[in-house]
């Protein structure tokens, strides 16, 4: 059982979600919280189930460059698996061209490992994950996500405004038409957090995949990278899918 984690099997009651004009960053203090249980919770996790060398893609979210990904994915490399940043560097918010990127590398990998890849995205890297994975599924063995809007793209986010209505509109209506059309298939395990002030928590909630677990934190947006429940997510997926 994920540390602190509530598991809902079935997609969870949300409201609507709203925009997110002025994030209240008061609760990010969390992250000293986060950082404390993290350590506490070290020994818990590394007596966790280990990897075969299947290789996991680590995506990063909005402005955030890879380093932010570096502590899950040294975690990752330790318990055996072929954790690998992104390669792009910082995320500029650019998706349809990081797709044309990350496409074709994903089979890439799938073909050269003779085995499919994992997927592990922070925010907006979640968002790249899950359309890769609609894209290739074949080549795709999970896809994990934390803070990631699945409808609306940056409309619920602190990025609307970095994209302008206009754009966030265009965004909204093809991914709302995307996920009725072309649901995910592959397994994903979504983690969300009430305390989000960065994303929207309900546009974070998956009501059209069809093999999807939803895990509800206390972390807030920020403080999703170090949160131990958030890794203990991540592990127990990959030991479940990251094979197959």
């Amino acid at each position: 059982m994920p540390l602190d984690a509530i598991v809902h099997e079935s997609p969870p009651e949300a409201p609507p979600p709203k925009p997110v004009r002025f994030p209240d960053l008061r609760g990010e203090w969390r992250i000293g919280r986060e950082a404390l249980r993290l350590a506490f919770s070290a020994r818990r996790l590394f007596r966790a189930g280990r990897g075969h060398g299947e290789t996991v893609l680590l995506v990063p979210g909005w402005q955030a460059p890879e380093a932010s990904m570096a502590p899950l994915r040294r975690l990752l490399l330790r318990k055996g698996y072929d954790a690998r940043h992104w390669g792009l560097g910082v995320n500029r918010g650019q998706v349809e061209r990081y797709l044309e990127v990350l496409v074709p590398q994903v089979e890439a990998l799938a073909q050269e490992r003779s085995g499919r890849v994992a997927l592990v995205g922070w925010s907006l890297g979640g968002v790249i994950a899950r359309e890769i994975a609609r894209v290739v599924p074949g080549a795709v063995s999970c896809v994990i996500t934390y803070g990631s809007p699945v409808v609306g793209g940056p409309t619920y986010s602190v990025a609307a405004s970095s994209y302008g209505r206009d754009e966030c509109e265009r965004i909204a209506g093809v991914s709302h038409q995307r996920a009725k059309d072309q649901p995910i298939g592959v397994p994903m395990s979504v983690i969300f957090s009430r305390g989000d002030t960065i994303v929207s928590w309900p546009a974070c909630i998956d009501r059209f995949s069809t093999r999807v677990v939803h895990y509800e934190v206390t972390s807030t947006h920020l403080s999703m990278g170090i949160d131990p429940s958030v890794w203990q997510v991540v592990l127990d997926t990959l030991g479940r899918h990251a094979a197959d």
